[in-house]
């Protein structure tokens, strides 16, 4: 199967929101927890949710650069 740079970078994108939506998400419930324990799990949970956010925002960066290229705008 071969995707497209506008394809990547439109999943990409979505992929980034739902990725930073959960972590934020994440962040926003650690004032809830009482116990150290859960809430080092929930810490770990949303950095691990943020550096997923990282990713997808580095590839769309690569798609969207990759379309740049192929325009001859770089």
């Amino acid at each position: 199967m071969r995707l497209t740079a506008q394809m990547t970078l439109a999943v990409a994108i979505l992929f980034a929101i739902v990725c930073g939506s959960v972590a934020i998400t994440g962040f926003l419930s650690l004032g809830d927890l009482t116990d150290p324990k859960v809430h080092s799990d929930a810490l770990g949970f949303a950095w691990f949710w943020t550096f997923l956010t990282a990713v997808a925002v580095v590839f769309a960066a690569i798609s969207w650069g990759i379309m740049r290229k192929e325009k001859g705008e770089a």
